[in-house]
Formats: C-alpha cells, sequence, structure tokens
C-alpha cells in the first residue's frame, strides 16, 4: 500500500553529484524534509558529504543542492531501490542515519485497519533492516562507522490511538538494540535516538490523513515543541564524538512533555 504522502517512484536514480572521495560520507533515509531534511543539513555543516535518500526527486534535489551532497531517489520498502540506494554510495560509507519512516492512522485496536500497520512495519522496521543490510559493507570498509536509529519515544511507552506506530517502533528499537550486541567488537557505534513531540509539517497531517485541524490539534497549546533542527542536532552530536563513545540511546522531549501522557498545554483566555 502506498503511503500517503508517497511518490509514485519505483526505482532510485542519482543525481549527478557524486560522494567527495576527499571527505566522509553519511547517508540520510527520509531526506526530503522534516528531521531527515535537518540532519543532512546538520551533517554537511560538520564536513561529511551527504547521500540525501528519499521518494521524492524534487525535495531531496533541493536538499542535496543545499548541503552539496548527492540526491538519490530511494523508496526504502523496495529492494531493488535499496540495492540502488547502495551501489550509489560507493564501497565506503561511515555514518548512516536510518531515519525513514511514518505514522498512518489514529484508531483504536479495534478500529484499526491491519494494511496500514503493515504499512508502518515495512517502513520503520523492514525498511531499516534493508537499508542496514544494503550498506553494512561500505560502514565496516570505512573502519570507523556510525548506524543511527531515529526512534521514538513511542518505542518505549504505549498509548491509545497509536498501538500500530508504537508496535513499530518498539520494533526499530528491538533491531537496533540487536545491532549493537551483533556488531560488539567491531568498528560499528550504533545509537538510537528517540524524539518526544517534534512539530514538523508533515508528520500528524500524514498520520490524520490529511485533515490539518486534526493535526493542529496534536500541538494545540504546546509551547514550544520540539524542532526537527533539535533531534538534527543530537544526531549531529552522536557523529562528533570521539570512535569509542557510543550513544546506545538518547531520548529527546520538549520541557513541555514530561511523558507520553503527561503534557503541558497553554490555554487561551
Amino acid at each position: 500500500m502506498t503511503p500517503p504522502d508517497a511518490v509514485d517512484v519505483s526505482r532510485s536514480a542519482a543525481a549527478d553529484a557524486s560522494p567527495d572521495p576527499l571527505r566522509k560520507v553519511a547517508v540520510v533515509t527520509g531526506a526530503g524534509s522534516g528531521i531527515g531534511a535537518a540532519t543532512a543539513r546538520a551533517l554537511a555543516g560538520d564536513g561529511f558529504h551527504v547521500v540525501c535518500a528519499a521518494r521524492r526527486l524534487d525535495r531531496i534535489s533541493a536538499v542535496a543542492a543545499e548541503v552539496g551532497g548527492t540526491a538519490v531517489v530511494c523508496d526504502v520498502t523496495d529492494p531493488a531501490s535499496v540495492a540502488e540506494l547502495a551501489e550509489a554510495c560507493g564501497p565506503v560509507v561511515h555514518v548512516l542515519v536510518n531515519n525513514a519512516g511514518g505514522a498512518f492512522g489514529n484508531d483504536l485496536v479495534e478500529d484499526a485497519d491491519p494494511e496500514q500497520w503493515r504499512q508502518m512495519y515495512d517502513v520503520n522496521v523492514v525498511g531499516l533492516l534493508r537499508v542496514t543490510q544494503a550498506l553494512l559493507p561500505a560502514l565496516r570498509a570505512s573502519g570507523d562507522a556510525l548506524v543511527v536509529t531515529v526512534g521514538s519515544t513511542a518505542g518505549r511507552v504505549a498509548y491509545e490511538r497509536g498501538a500500530g506506530y508504537v508496535a513499530a517502533k518498539h520494533a526499530a528499537r528491538a533491531v537496533t538494540q540487536t545491532l549493537r550486541l551483533e556488531l560488539c567488537g567491531e568498528p560499528v557505534r550504533i545509537s538510537e535516538v528517540a524524539p518526544g513531540m517534534v512539530h514538523t509539517p508533515e508528520f500528524s497531517l500524514v498520520r490524520m490523513g490529511g485533515d490539518r485541524a486534526a493535526a493542529d490539534a496534536v500541538y494545540a497549546g504546546v509551547p514550544d515543541p520540539l524542532r526537527a533542527e533539535d533531534v538534527a542536532e543530537a544526531i549531529r552530536w552522536i557523529a562528533s564524538l570521539p570512535s569509542h563513545v557510543d550513544v546506545d540511546e538518547l531520548v529527546v522531549r520538549p520541557r513541555a512533555q514530561a511523558a507520553q501522557h503527561k503534557v503541558h498545554r497553554v490555554t487561551e483566555g
């Protein structure tokens, strides 16, 4: 099932730019907007040549042009597309940010659409698996690599009307933790950054099926929710640490959100 914000692109295609052999290479999936685009900017600011991967060529081309990187159209749910991403990245990759993901639907368990659940699992979990498998040889070849999963506080605490996304993000966390165990002793650091409420232009709008009022209600009255740039800075910081320092997991919430169920909201009047 095609996600609500998807463009019909069945194969990945690299832009004209190629990774600079003199700079470290970072690959960011879901780089066309939100946290992914902000992460591309942050890593480029630290000197990385960033491969910006996502489904919409116009968006990743704009981000790649801004940061001097490479745009690669990639659907993480398509094995052939992921294989083409790996080929476009070249033989050595230093940082992989598995950011592609999403939430679809806001129903109670008794009303949930199983197809939306499959869709969320495919992009958030199986997509994470596909990209990591495809790029692991290039990450190993760097001799000093980092893999970051952009998870969620939903991967730690359940909440009503979120079961499908909660389940997918719990699974993504489990995959990341298992990979950390399996690669222990190799020169690859494994981290998860788990944000709480992040106000990005599309996340809640997609989840609510394009209902702008419902999407805006998620953040109504919340003073200063996280921005994409805040999460990107956390990822950039992890990537900047010495090789022997592995941040296993980093939970980041806005000050107004003490927990999934405890959010300070300011009422008008």
